[in-house]
């Protein structure tokens, strides 16, 4: 199979500042989740935001020079292609009920696997970032498009909509949402509103990590409890 130009429009905004102001304020939304977290192992989950933030923050520093292949458009294929097909997927995984992961290991896997051959396209060809209209396209050459897609968006929104945790599942169900109205806006060179929905994203996060992540024994999906027999 020929090798294929893997397209991410939607991460853009309408332009530098929309990027810089909206990465400002999710990057502070994700230091205050980051804050209250309250275990350990639910730290991945609750920085998603800083990542997101410093993604957006990116974004705007490739608006500045005006595409092309610079450091900033690199760093942030980075985030966007091999990190967060990794980042999600584990990071549901260690948040997870013990009795919920092991639906979560498909998707962690998947994750792994899209993120090795996109570290391996992003090492070895280059990737470019281009504007059109009001969003910023991005560009590298990909083998294999329609596999590597599948397994990204498995590990991606498959771990939420797949989480034990109701709060995750509305937060991958926003999140997929959010790719396909962003996708249909930069297709049809619009001003995405990605940033909108990583906003929405984050508020979502800090809502988690606030409440905490549901306890075993509060729903019947995670937990049943043994039963007694009373004479």
């Amino acid at each position: 199979m020929t090798a294929g130009t893997a397209r991410k429009g939607p991460g853009a905004c309408a332009g530098a500042t929309a990027d810089l102001a909206a990465g400002t304020v999710v990057t502070a939304v994700g230091i205050g989740c980051v804050l209250r977290v309250r275990r350990i192992r639910d730290l991945p989950v609750a920085a998603l935001p800083v990542l997101l933030g410093a993604h957006q923050l990116l974004e705007a520093a490739v608006w500045d020079t005006g595409g092309g292949c610079g450091p900033a458009t690199t760093a942030w294929a980075v985030i966007a292609l091999p990190v967060l097909p990794v980042w999600v997927p584990l990071g549901v995984l260690l948040a997870a009920a013990p009795e919920a992961r092991r639906v979560l290991w498909g998707p962690a896997a998947a994750g792994l696997a899209a993120a090795a051959g996109l570290a391996y396209c992003l090492a070895t060809r280059p990737v470019t970032a281009g504007i059109r209209g009001h969003t910023l396209g991005y560009g590298v050459s990909v083998p294999y498009v329609p596999l590597v897609l599948a397994g990204y968006l498995f590990a991606t929104l498959g771990a939420l909509l797949l989480a034990g945790d109701r709060r995750l599942r509305l937060l991958g169900a926003v999140l997929a949402a959010g790719a396909l109205v962003c996708a249909a806006l930069w297709r049809l060179e619009f001003a995405s509103t990605w940033c909108a929905f990583a906003a929405v994203a984050s508020v979502l996060v800090l809502g988690w990590v606030r409440r905490g992540p549901q306890r075993p024994g509060l729903r019947g999906y995670w937990f049943s409890a043994p039963r007694t027999n009373s004479r």
